[in-house]
């Protein structure tokens, strides 16, 4: 007989929640609304920039303009720069002091911040308070960039669907990322730099599936930029070429300067930051508009500074400017961006870096070029170069300023010299300092980066949040044997020995007893008893935890200030902690 199965196969089906938070075509799905949602994002926020810079200053870019009158007030003259600032930090200071004070700052370390200690969970008001605080402080004279802000407002946007799916951590990360990779690339009309920028320096790590959805996150919001805001490189330089394959020493000292001015800038940075929360005594939203009196000072000096200042980078790059006004230049670009993000205003320090870096990097070319004309290329190769260098220098991120740097210019002529002195800058940024400009101000709050989740974790507890009751000690005269018997039924692998007063004389292990035991020793388990590293209540954990991995059992005494036998820590106990 042929038995005939008639039932019917009812195809499973996953629920929507699931198949986004748990596949990775839903992954790819939301990282596509990310790109699309960072690319708007980044068309509103230029757009509100050019709007607050026609209002405050009545120019399309007061940098490339002098010092010339407002044309709303004329009577007034240039010295309306002194109360522009005041006026808008009026507007955005209460704003960001009510709302979210995240948004003040330079963005981007509070994006790794919020990767790294909060699984990526940012607030949604975010994006709307940093783009108009940004857009006030850039479009008022503020001496910043927009890549902080664009960042900070596409990670807000990733982080807020993220957490609206309920996507677990690992995800809501990459969703961060995602949209810091988009609002760059549709900023700055840099599809591959965005992914770069995004995998470098907010996730820290290249993983496939990671990057597969930053890079579409990108393409994204690049098709999104491109259809409102144009095809065409962000800054239109003129072609540049090499004369001499010796120029390549001149660019290895090239790299060393510029990398150098880079972490000066970082530590100017926080120098005049510090200098202005110990001056100001009033009340933290106030301090913007406060400030801003002093920032139009420097402004009325020196109209260069006014925004973020492209055009006139343009112009040095391009040999426009003297050496001396390229070295005031660069000092006054310091200046401006650290008193800028000092008194409370918001914008980002990656436009600052390029702009240092080519004001350096053309007043090096012009010395070098007149020391050897027969032998070098023009300044503006060096300034160029020197933009990639700075950046490199005080951001310590290479594969990003070499990729920012030829997705900014159109250049690809010079890629080798860029590679060369953005290596030897990123080198000479790690003798100097430590931290680069974005680490540091993390740093300073007491988180450290470059220690692993766990590590991070366990910096601020002690081994006495986690000491256990101390198992029986052994007595030093415990013969072998019996030891042996003791460290069998205790599951530890390793024991305390004390001696008759109750002293404290070491550890003895399962493994030191068995092989005494198998080669017919005889002996007491104080025979066989060795000091292991000394381990308190209030020694840091991560510190204990490094010992721990050292030991040859599953855990180690803890001694008192007086060297007494105070307690018991384990692996175990450890792990509950990361957890």
């Amino acid at each position: 007989m042929v038995s005939q199965d008639n039932s019917v196969r009812v195809p499973v089906r996953v629920p929507l929640g699931r198949w986004v938070r748990e596949s990775a075509a839903g992954l790819i799905s939301l990282s596509l609304v990310i790109g699309a949602g960072a690319g708007v994002g980044a068309v509103v926020f230029r757009w509100l920039i050019t709007s607050f810079t026609h209002l405050f200053s009545g120019q399309a870019d007061y940098s490339a303009a002098g010092r010339v009158a407002h044309p709303w007030f004329s009577a007034l003259g240039p010295w309306f720069l002194l109360f522009a600032p005041v006026v808008a930090g009026l507007v955005y200071g209460p704003l960001v002091y009510r709302f979210a004070p995240e948004a003040r700052g330079h963005g981007v370390p509070e994006v790794m911040y919020a990767v790294a200690e909060r699984g990526g969970r940012i607030p949604a008001q975010v994006s709307a308070v940093k783009a108009l605080a940004s857009a006030l402080t850039i479009g008022a004279g503020g001496s910043v960039g927009r890549e902080g802000p664009i960042v900070q407002i596409g990670s807000a946007l990733g982080s807020t669907l993220g957490r609206l799916t309920r996507l677990p951590e690992p995800r809501l990360r990459v969703l961060v990322a995602c949209g810091a990779a988009g609002g760059i690339a549709a900023t700055f009309n840099a599809p591959l730099a965005g992914p770069f920028f995004a995998m470098e320096l907010i996730l820290r790590d290249f993983a496939a599936e990671s990057f597969g959805a930053v890079v579409l996150a990108s393409v994204t919001a690049s098709v999104v930029g491109r259809a409102v805001l144009g095809n065409v490189p962000f800054l239109d330089l003129p072609p540049f070429t090499m004369r001499n394959p010796v120029e390549y020493l001149l660019f290895v000292a090239l790299g060393l300067l510029v990398g150098a001015c880079g972490v000066l800038f970082t530590r100017v940075l926080y120098l005049i930051e510090d200098l202005c929360d110990r001056v100001w005594r009033g009340p933290e939203w106030l301090q913007p508009a406060a400030g801003g009196l002093v920032l139009g000072g420097v402004l009325l000096v020196l109209p260069q500074m006014y925004g973020v200042g492209y055009p006139v980078l343009q112009n040095a790059v391009e040999g426009k400017y003297a050496l001396a006004f390229l070295l005031v230049l660069l000092v006054g670009k310091m200046v401006a961006t650290s008193l800028t993000i000092g008194i409370g205003g918001s914008g980002g320090v990656f436009a600052p870096s390029l702009f240092i870096g080519a004001m350096a990097g053309t007043a090096f070319g012009i010395i070098v070029h007149a020391w050897l004309p027969e032998l070098t290329a023009q300044p503006g190769v060096y300034g160029l170069i020197g933009m990639g260098a700075a950046f490199a220098g005080s951001a310590r991120a290479p594969i990003t300023a070499v990729i920012v740097l030829f997705e900014l210019t159109g250049q690809y002529t010079v890629i080798l010299p860029m590679l060369t002195a953005i290596v030897i800058a990123t080198a000479i940024s790690r003798v100097l300092s430590r931290d680069t400009i974005y680490t540091l101000k993390l740093r300073r709050r007491g988180v450290d980066l470059e220690r692993s989740p766990a590590e991070r974790q366990l910096a601020g507890t002690t081994v006495a949040a986690v000491t256990e009751p101390l198992p029986e000690p052994l007595p030093s005269g415990l013969a072998l044997d019996e030891a042996a018997h003791a460290l069998a039924v205790s599951g530890h692998g390793i024991l305390p020995v004390i001696d008759t007063e109750g002293t404290y004389q070491g550890c003895v292990t399962a493994r030191a007893v068995a092989e005494a035991v198998a080669e017919g020793q005889e002996g007491t388990a104080g025979d066989l008893a060795e000091l292991p590293p000394l381990l308190t209540r209030d020694m840091k954990l991560a510190d204990a935890l490094t010992v721990l991995t050292s030991a040859s059992g599953t855990g180690l005494p803890v001694l008192s200030a007086e060297h007494r036998l105070d307690g018991w820590i384990t692996h175990q106990s450890v792990l509950g902690v990361v957890r």
